[in-house]
């Protein structure tokens, strides 16, 4: 026996009792199944979870943008105040002693940020950009009177910001946002947007506003807006009214051009036309071959689409004869196969609207899918190459084409 080998077996022997009696102390693991929990999301979950997504991206850009600009104000006004004097320490200067807790919790921030690499962009490296929306709204409000030139009314702009601070809780937090909240949240960031200066008001966009998702990522879609099942959906949204009021240029093509024909008095087509609307009409000739064939597509009787065709161009002629100057309203009839009805309001300014359907064999006007396209000068980013048009324009030339080819309606 080796010295010390007694004492060396003792310890091998404690040691495998010690072992024993944590083995049998010990906390068995359960196994996942064990459990009971169910990871896994069924197809409804999967739904809200994509509804709370999409609402929360929604009012995040917004949120975004509002406070970008607001931002940019409170940069614009108090930083030639307070930079002068303080340097670089500017905004610690302007928070005063108010504002000692958060301005130096952002300076924090912007500390950590800079050790851990997250300022990936120097522009971003001061003290303004780590302040958070509350927190810009304290400054402007410390210093309403540098702000006051600049802004008609104070209490308009902090209703504004108190609107918005219900969706800024919930999207910061990752909770369930309301489509009430959301809706009301937008219409906030829109007026205030307004109030700061951003988004000069345009005809097309009085007719229908640009949202903010829209003009962020329109490239991805094209310059399409808006697909509607059919046409009675997008009227919900955008009434013939709000759609032709106040057009500068109005573009119309189709077989019996029923949107326009039938949806806005001969009266509101007058006024349109004096007030400096240029508009060209292009029907289908209801004398070709193309109507009966459309009329046996649809079912109809022998001649019935023809005469529809013709009282609306009728009824074109007579509002046509009111004007003082009927070279304004043209009216126009083509023999080609109809591929599709448009309606490009104001096209030649790139500021415009444009509702298009394709005509489908057995389905009227009225039941065909819609696209509702933005601006025939908003253009498409590509990956690999120059800037391209989006389908506005594309229907703007087709119907160019068409009209060159088109014969006058005396």
């Amino acid at each position: 026996m080796l010295p010390g080998g007694g004492d060396q077996e003792d310890r091998q022997v404690a040691d495998g009792a010690v072992a024993e009696t944590t083995v049998q102390n010990a906390v068995t693991l359960a196994q996942p199944l064990e459990i009971g929990a169910e990871l896994d999301w069924g197809a409804e979950v999967w739904s809200e979870v994509r509804t709370r997504a999409t609402r929360a991206g929604r009012a995040y850009v917004w949120l975004n943008l509002v406070e970008q600009r607001l931002r940019a104000v409170v940069n614009a006004v108090l930083r030639p105040i307070y930079e002068p004097v303080h340097g670089e320490e500017w905004v610690v200067a302007a928070a005063g002693p108010a504002g000692h807790e958060w301005v130096q919790r952002a300076v924090a921030v912007r500390e950590v940020s800079r050790r851990k690499g997250f300022l990936l962009d120097p522009a971003d490296d001061n003290v303004l950009s780590f302040l958070t929306l509350p927190q810009l709204r304290e400054l402007v409000v410390q210093h309403w009177p540098c702000f006051e030139p600049y802004f008609d009314d104070r209490r308009d702009l902090e209703l504004a910001l108190d609107e918005l601070e219900v969706a800024r809780h919930v999207v910061s937090r990752n909770r369930a946002l309301s489509r009430t909240v959301l809706d009301q949240a937008e219409r906030a960031a829109a007026r205030l947007l307004e109030l700061l200066g951003a988004g000069p008001a345009r005809t097309a966009a009085q007719r229908l506003p640009v949202d903010a998702v829209e003009d962020l990522v329109a490239d991805r879609y094209s310059d399409v807006i808006g697909v509607y099942p059919d046409r009675v959906r997008l009227q919900r949204q955008l009434p013939v009214e709000d759609l032709f009021s106040g057009a500068r240029r109005l573009d119309a093509i189709g077989i019996g051009l029923n949107l326009l024909v039938q949806n806005f008095s001969g009266r509101r087509l007058v006024r349109l036309a004096e007030s400096g609307c240029r508009i060209r009409l292009l029907f289908l000739n209801p004398a070709s071959s193309t109507v009966r064939r459309r009329e046996r597509e649809l079912g109809l009787g022998r001649g019935e689409l023809a005469r529809s065709v013709e009282m609306n161009i009728m009824h074109m002629r007579r509002v046509r004869a009111r004007l003082r100057d009927p070279d304004a309203f043209e009216i126009r009839v083509f023999d080609e196969t109809p591929r599709f009805t448009a309606y490009l309001v104001d096209g030649d300014t790139g500021d415009g609207l444009a509702v298009v359907q394709s005509y489908l064999r057995r389905a009227r006007g009225m039941e065909v899918p819609v696209l509702l396209l933005r601006g025939a000068s908003r253009q498409v980013v590509a990956e690999d190459g120059p800037a391209e048009h989006g389908l506005f324009e594309v229907y703007r030339e087709e119907f160019e084409g068409i009209w060159t080819d088109s014969r006058p309606v005396s």
